[in-house]
């Protein structure tokens, strides 16, 4: 329902909503390097020209958990330039700003700190890009909070228990409750609302009274049993929910019937991937609430890069041509591209009277080319358009239908090129590849120690976040937990000790103690990290300790004896390609590819695997210098 009276006055709250904002994203780029910086600016202007009361964003602001320094100088920048003046502050926080900001040593809204002059106040919660991360759980929004620029708020402490505690606004006579929850994996935070481990706190007087507003990143539209959340796992008695993470732009509120409050998802404000969600225009929105009323306005983005995608069935042109037709691979050619020139020449025409909007836009053309046609050269193709397009390498995707779903029985029969072209389509992530994988080899390789939970996400961690340790540190720590467990139980044979391993693995699986194992195991891999001096390869962090890098090649004492091939005593080699010898796994000095370390086969069964304890040293409590270990280079292909 709109305000009644319809204007602006001392009792409306006027805010401005966007999510997925993704600063950062492809900022290297030629074309496209100052897309989401130009967007962030339009978005902080439109706050400024309606005198907007706050800002509230959905999660995403910055597309990489480590923002480059050109990426954070630009945000702090703006937020700078925007946000801070002379212009009052038109409502007051009545909630525990403790418990609402409890990642900062700052516990208070920032326009009311003393040594800040705020005009625009920013309220944000973190998305699953610029997620808290290490042993203090900081994020690239915790930088902006102690800087005094952005209020986060949202973020939970715990694995087993949320508790949403809102931060209560008031506005004459209005009064608007903020609840916030910032990203969580969606497997885990389905499993805890399941448990009724999710509460959200309420005003305990006069509950009726306040408008009840839920800023949410999660996944919305379902990706698989449990990895999203749905719409009725929220209480029923919030008024409108913002719905970041999901990239298409939904901006009018739709009115969900069983729980009877609105969502809105305003989407991202920049195209991150050429799927049709991404074309949709891009909005903000502008909401005001009065009493218990609200009325949504969207205001569309003028600078963001335009976006056209079409689809092409080949099998739907055979009164022109088909597979079997002279010449079929170049008439395909130019099928594609007359549509290129159609959405061109459409772009064109939408851009005229627009100066913000960039001069290149982007172009997919997705081609199914089932029923026996052939692909054509792509980089030949694209070479026709460079001067025309942002996306001159990926103009073109060829796909084809699947026609029938393959049940393999063992590994040799997996097509993963399948797996991989169809993650790609329904945009699956790291974990869920992995449990794909293992899924379809489970009789011959399935996993013994290890759950694919566990797996996946040390998997993502070393891919996303350079996290080099993950994935060696959940075997060891797997391991010596397995081994503990056989002692304890006092198993001896090798068929016992198969039985015992596999129920212990079993009772993990999807537990808070998996979960807890896995935190556990990432902080030990940075603390290996960390002691060897080493930045997890971002150029961009600080020194840690007494440690200083001078390139992107950390250094560590190595004995002279165990020097490599001449690589002036590198821990990594050239760029991390063999880490040498574990602290765990002594070996003797090597000369890369003229000796490989010894690696147990895959015929070794799993009790020879426990028989030699003794010459296994545990990783736990370890507080040594690396530099008291044999260490040594090994730039083989194989890590």
């Amino acid at each position: 329902k709109a305000p009644s009276g319809g204007g602006d006055d001392e009792d409306t709250f006027k805010i401005l909503i966007a999510t997925d904002i993704h600063l950062g994203y492809l900022e290297k780029d030629a074309i496209r390097g100052n897309d989401t910086y130009n967007t962030l600016e339009e978005i902080l202007e439109h706050a400024k020209t309606n005198q907007v009361d706050l800002i509230l964003l959905g999660g995403d602001l910055f597309h990489d958990n480590k923002p480059t320094r050109r990426c954070l100088h630009s945000c702090i920048t703006m937020l700078r330039k925007y946000c801070m003046g002379d212009s009052p502050i038109h409502f007051n926080i009545l909630s525990d700003q403790t418990v609402n900001f409890n990642t900062t040593q700052f516990p208070w809204v920032n326009y009311q700190d003393e040594n800040l002059n705020i005009s625009i106040p920013v309220f944000s919660i973190h998305g699953n890009h610029d997620d808290p991360t290490g042993a203090e759980g900081l994020c690239a929004l915790d930088l902006l909070s102690a800087s005094g620029l952005v209020n986060h708020f949202g973020h939970s402490h715990s694995v087993e228990k949320i508790e949403i505690s809102p931060v209560l606004l008031q506005k004459g006579s209005t009064k608007l409750a903020l609840y916030g929850l910032g990203s969580i994996p969606d497997e885990r935070l389905y499993r805890m609302f399941v448990n009724n481990q999710v509460t959200m706190l309420r005003p305990k007087e006069n509950q009726d009274e306040w408008f009840n507003l839920f800023a949410i990143h999660q996944n919305r539209s379902k990706h698989g049993p449990t990895n999203y959340i749905p719409e009725q796992f929220l209480d029923d008695f919030l008024d409108l929910v913002v719905w970041g993470h999901e990239h298409e732009c939904l901006i009018t509120a739709t009115r969900n019937e069983q729980q009877l409050f609105y969502v809105t998802q305003p989407g991202s404000s920049v195209a991150t991937s050429l799927s049709p969600g991404e074309a949709t225009k891009k909005h903000i929105g502008l909401l005001r609430v009065k009493g218990r009323q609200m009325k949504l306005d969207k205001i569309p983005l003028k600078t963001v890069r335009q976006f056209f995608i079409q689809d092409v069935v080949l099998t739907d042109y055979e009164d022109d041509f088909t597979a079997e037709t002279p010449q079929a691979t170049k008439k395909v050619e130019d099928l594609c591209y007359a549509k290129v020139m159609e959405m061109l020449d459409e772009a064109e025409r939408e851009r005229i009277g627009c100066p913000l909007t960039p001069e290149k836009p982007l172009i997919r053309l997705r081609v199914d080319y089932s029923g026996g046609f052939e692909t054509f050269n792509t980089s030949r193709f694209s070479q026709k358009f460079v001067d025309r397009v942002a996306n001159p390498k990926d103009i073109i995707h060829f796909l084809r239908r699947r026609e029938k779903r393959e049940d393999p029985k063992d590994e040799v029969n997996v097509d993963y090129s399948r797996v991989m072209k169809s993650a790609a389509v329904e945009g699956l992530r790291v974990e869920d590849l992995v449990k794909q994988y293992f899924e379809a080899a489970e009789q011959t390789v399935q996993l013994s120690l290890l759950t694919e939970q566990g797996m996946g996400k040390a998997i993502r961690e070393f891919v996303d976040k350079d996290e080099k340790d993950a994935i060696e540190e959940l075997i060891t720590y797997q391991l010596e937990k397995t081994q503990r467990h056989l002692q304890a139980r006092g198993v001896t044979t090798e068929q016992d000790i198969d039985a015992e391993i596999q129920k212990f693995r079993d009772s993990k699986k999807n537990t808070t103690e998996e979960e807890k194992e896995i935190i556990e195991v990432m902080d030990r891999a940075r603390l290996h990290r960390l002691e060897r001096g080493e930045t997890s390869g971002d150029r961009d962090a600080p020194a840690y300790g007494d440690v200083t890098m001078d390139s992107d090649e950390d250094t560590v004492p190595i004995p002279a004896p165990a020097r490599g091939r001449g690589r002036g005593g590198r821990a990594r080699g050239g760029r991390g390609r063999g880490r040498g010898a574990a602290a765990s796994d002594p070996k003797p000095a090597s000369r890369g590819r003229a000796q490989k370390a010894s690696a147990p086969s895959q015929s070794t069964s799993i009790l020879q695997a426990f028989q030699d304890k003794s010459q296994r040293s545990s990783r736990e409590g370890v507080t040594a210098s690396y530099a008291e270990d044999t260490v040594t280079i090994d730039e083989s292909d194989e890590d």
